[in-house]
C-alpha cells in the first residue's frame, strides 16, 4: 500500500513506500520478470486465492490476451503504458506471465504518505511579487493547474477557496482494491474528510494556498497562489493501483482536466503533478514499473512528476530515496527537506528525517531541497493527520478555529517544488520538463549542511535549496 510522506515535527509529511526493493527478479523459466513484492506475496497464498496482478506487455492486446487466456478477471488497464490490471490465483497469474508478449507482472504494493509555507527562503514569494510572465501578470502560477494525488482536499478551507477547478476520487473495491476507477464529484465536496485524511488539504494549501492572513497577523500564501488545483483523492490507506489510476487519469486529461467545452481559461491544463508517497524504507529503482512507465509518458507530453524523497533519514551508507523519484528522466523530480529553523533564511539544515541517498550511487540521490519542516498550511483539526501538528492556528473566519496546523516531512517539502513548476511554466510555457528541472537545478542554493557536493549534487540534499527567482530567469 502507498502511503502519505509525513513527519510533522512528531510526524513529518512525505509519502513512503513501505515495503523495500520493488525491482523485477528474473526466472530461470523462461516466463516475464516477476516483481519481488508480488512473487512474496503468491508465495503466502492458498491455491485458490485472489490477488491483484498487472501484467504489462508489448502491447495493451498482448497483455489482455494473456488476461483472458489464463482465465484472469480484468478490472482495469492503462492503454498507453500497455497494462492490463487483473485479478487471478496463483496458477492464473503464473500462466498469464508464460505467455507471449507479457513482459512484466507486477503486485498491487501498499504505499504511504510522506508529510508556515516558507516562500522566503525559497524566493518563491519574491518571484510571485516582482516577477512577471510576457502577459504582464505577476508570476503566481496563474494559468497553469497542479494536481495533487493525495488523501484529497477541502474545497472550502479558507486557504482553498477558489482554487480547485476539477474534484475527483479514485474508487477502488474493497478488501483486494482490485477494481479502481477514477470519478468526478463536485468541486465543493470535502474528498479528505471522506477519506478522514488531512494530508492532502494540508499539502494542496503548500502548492496553492491563497494569500490569507491568520487571526494572528500571521500572512500565509501557497508556493503558486494562483495556480489552480486538480485534487485526485486515494484515499489514506492506498494500495500502488489506485495511485496508478489518478496518475494514469492525468496521462489521459491534462490537457482538459475539466473536460471538453472547458476553456483553458476557466480550467487550465496540468503540467506538474504532486506525489508526497511511496514506500516506507526507499527501495530499488523499477524501470519496468507502471508508476515509471506512467510518469516518463507524461514527461513526453510536457507534464513534470514531483516526488516526496521519503522520511527515512540515513547516513548515505544506503538508499532510503522514493523508488520512482530516482527516475533519470528530465521532469521527474525528486525533493528531500530542508529546515530553516523558522527564519527565513537559506542556510539552514538538511531535516533529519529527509531519506537520504547511497553515497555510492548518484542515481539514488535527491534531485532538490525544498522547504518540509515546521510547515503552516490548512488543516482541520478533526482530521487525524493534522492532529500531529503541534501548532494550530485560526484562519480568518471567526469560525476557522485551529484550521491551520503545522507539520513536518518531505510530503511538505515536494508541494513547494510543484507550485514552483507552475511558475516555470508560466514564465515559459513552452518550456519542457527536462528544461524545467534543470532550471531548478542548476539555480539551487548551495546551503553547506550535510554531506559535500560532488559534481553540484549531493546524496543527502540534492543539488541544494530551490531558488525560484534565479530558477525562473534561466528557464525563460
Amino acid at each position: 500500500m502507498r502511503r502519505p510522506l509525513l513527519t510533522a515535527t512528531v510526524a513529518g509529511a512525505a509519502l513512503a513506500l513501505v515495503l523495500g526493493s520493488t525491482s523485477a527478479q528474473a526466472e530461470p523459466d523462461g516466463a516475464a520478470r516477476i516483481q519481488p513484492f508480488l512473487a512474496q506475496q503468491l508465495d503466502g497464498l492458498t491455491a485458490s486465492a485472489p490477488a491483484v496482478a498487472m501484467i504489462h506487455g508489448e502491447t495493451t492486446a498482448d497483455a489482455q490476451q494473456a488476461v483472458q487466456d489464463a482465465g484472469m478477471r480484468e478490472v482495469t488497464r492503462f492503454d498507453r503504458v500497455g497494462v492490463v490490471a487483473a485479478v487471478g490465483t496463483k496458477k492464473q497469474i503464473q500462466q498469464a506471465r508464460e505467455a507471449d508478449g507479457v513482459t512484466y507482472v507486477e503486485g498491487n504494493q501498499p504505499v504511504e504518505y510522506h508529510q508556515h509555507t516558507s516562500n522566503q527562503a525559497t524566493r518563491g514569494a519574491e518571484a510571485a511579487a516582482d516577477l512577471t510572465d510576457d502577459q504582464g501578470r505577476a508570476l503566481t502560477g496563474e494559468g497553469v493547474s497542479v494536481a495533487v494525488i493525495d488523501s484529497g482536499v477541502d474545497p472550502t478551507h479558507p486557504y482553498l477557496r477558489g482554487a480547485t477547478v476539477a474534484n475527483l476520487k479514485t474508487v477502488c473495491l474493497p478488501v483486494i482494491e482490485a477494481l479502481c476507477h477514477v470519478q468526478r464529484v463536485p468541486n465543493f465536496l470535502d474528498t479528505d474528510t471522506l477519506s478522514v485524511g488531512g494530508h492532502g488539504t494540508h499539502v494542496s494549501g503548500i502548492a496553492v494556498g491563497r494569500p490569507t492572513t491568520l487571526t494572528n497577523g500571521e500572512e500565509l500564501q501557497g508556493a503558486a497562489p494562483g495556480a489552480s488545483l486538480v485534487s485526485i483523492s486515494t484515499g489514506v490507506a492506498v494500495l500502488i493501483l489506485g495511485a496508478d489510476s489518478a496518475l494514469n487519469w492525468v496521462l489521459e486529461n491534462h490537457e482538459r482536466p475539466c473536460g471538453d467545452g472547458v476553456s483553458a481559461d476557466e480550467c487550465p491544463p496540468i503540467k506538474v503533478t504532486n506525489n508526497s508517497y511511496g514506500p516506507s524504507g526507499g527501495g530499488a529503482f523499477d524501470p519496468e514499473s507502471t508508476t515509471v512507465k506512467l510518469q516518463r509518458a507524461l514527461a513526453e507530453e510536457g507534464v513534470v512528476t514531483v516526488w516526496a524523497a521519503g522520511n527515512d533519514g540515513g547516513d548515505g551508507s544506503e538508499s532510503l530515496t522514493n523508488p520512482p523519484g530516482q527516475d533519470p528522466t528530465g521532469g521527474i523530480i525528486s525533493v528531500a527537506s530542508y529546515y530553516d529553523e523558522d527564519t527565513g533564511t537559506r542556510d539552514g539544515q538538511v531535516s533529519s528525517f529527509s531519506s537520504r541517498g547511497d553515497q555510492s550511487d548518484r542515481s539514488t540521490w535527491p534531485d532538490l531541497s525544498a522547504p518540509g519542516e515546521d510547515i503552516t498550511s490548512a488543516c482541520r483539526p478533526t482530521l487525524p493527520i493534522c492532529t500531529t501538528g503541534l501548532d494550530f492556528k485560526n484562519g480568518p473566519g471567526p469560525l476557522d478555529i485551529g484550521t491551520f496546523n503545522t507539520i513536518s516531512g518531505t510530503s511538505m517539502a515536494a508541494p513547494h517544488v510543484a507550485g514552483a513548476v507552475a511558475q516555470l511554466f508560466q514564465a515559459n510555457p513552452n518550456a519542457t520538463p527536462a528544461q524545467v528541472e534543470q532550471a531548478l537545478t542548476s539555480t539551487a542554493h548551495k546551503f553547506t549542511d550535510g554531506a559535500g557536493y560532488v559534481g553540484g549534487t549531493s546524496f543527502d540534499k540534492g543539488h541544494g535549496l530551490m531558488d525560484v527567482v534565479a530558477a525562473v530567469e534561466a528557464v525563460r
